[in-house]
């Protein structure tokens, strides 16, 4: 997410801790590669977190094995991060719920950020991305993720996410997000992708936002020959972020954001390498497909 703004424009940086060794320079560089500020990562003598991926096709659905027990970043402590420094000039900060599933040091460290941002009014955003196989620690999502997500701003889930990080079940997305908003007042706005999956390789998508006011849906789009989907939701994570900083309508943003996140398909690898007008591009459906020279 943090290079995809970066790619649109922004300054962005990521905060971590990495092993002090190849695999963890070869991380940081790539970061920096793409403009992204490291400013603040940390090294220690752990190993790097992986996951290895198995790409599905036609009816073959794809995999994913996890593999980031004892990694340097599920043993980082909280104190180890400076927040009023990190935090210093900055507009927004996001959160993903993969970080609070990794172990309980992770959870901690995230609730002192999230804590440290709201103290100093800068916006908060949170893509809840319920994984099942990452709560390993002895705490159950719903134990650890209403008191992260009451105090964001901007929430990212589906229903499944609501149900199994907050407890809360709803037979829609709408529905959902009302009865959050009225136990969680600070979020003023939601959103969400719908995937409708013909097969790995061809998939329906398009998105929302849910705010008191306001339901707008983006367009749908086929994609019918997807290259990669890891990493799409983080696409649209950024193309949001990047369309309120820019204190566009939600109608405009989510429109931006699902081109973005539809462009992500076709990109190997978990990065959207895309600039703001080839997304808008998409989104005004000027150009597709079409050999540029």
């Amino acid at each position: 997410m943090a290079v995809s703004l970066s790619h649109f424009g922004f300054s962005a940086e990521h905060v971590t801790v990495l092993p002090q060794n190849d695999f963890g320079e070869a991380a940081r560089a790539h970061l920096n590669l793409h403009q992204v500020k490291t400013d603040h990562v940390l090294f220690d003598e752990g190993r790097i977190g992986i996951y290895f991926l198995e790409h599905g096709a036609d009816h073959r659905s794809s995999r994913v094995i996890y593999d980031r027990a004892d990694s340097s970043f599920s043993n980082l402590k909280a104190t180890q991060f400076n927040w009023d420094e990190i935090l210093k000039d900055a507009d927004w900060f996001h959160w993903s719920g993969i970080t609070p599933a990794i172990s309980n040091e992770a959870a901690e460290c995230c609730h002192t950020a999230i804590k440290a941002a709201k103290s100093k009014g800068i916006k908060i955003s949170a893509d809840i991305n319920y994984r099942r196989n990452l709560w390993q620690y002895g705490k159950a999502p719903d134990q650890v993720m209403p008191s992260l997500i009451s105090q964001s701003d901007v929430v990212v889930g589906g229903v499944t996410d609501f149900q199994n990080c907050l407890n809360v079940s709803a037979a829609r997305f709408e529905e959902a997000c009302e009865k959050i908003q009225k136990q969680f007042p600070s979020i003023s706005k939601f959103a969400n992708t719908e995937r409708t999956s013909v097969s790995a390789s061809s998939n329906q998508l398009s998105g929302m936002v849910w705010s008191s006011k306001n339901i707008p849906r983006s367009k749908e789009y086929e994609l019918t020959n997807i290259v990669d989907r890891v990493g799409s939701g983080d696409a649209f994570m950024a193309g949001l972020i990047y369309g309120w900083l820019s204190d566009w309508s939600d109608d405009e943003v989510v429109e931006f954001a699902m081109a973005a996140c539809a462009l992500k398909h076709t990109i190997p690898g978990d990065v959207n390498l895309v600039s703001v007008e080839e997304v808008k591009s998409v989104r005004n459906e000027i150009n597709l497909g079409k050999l540029l020279r």
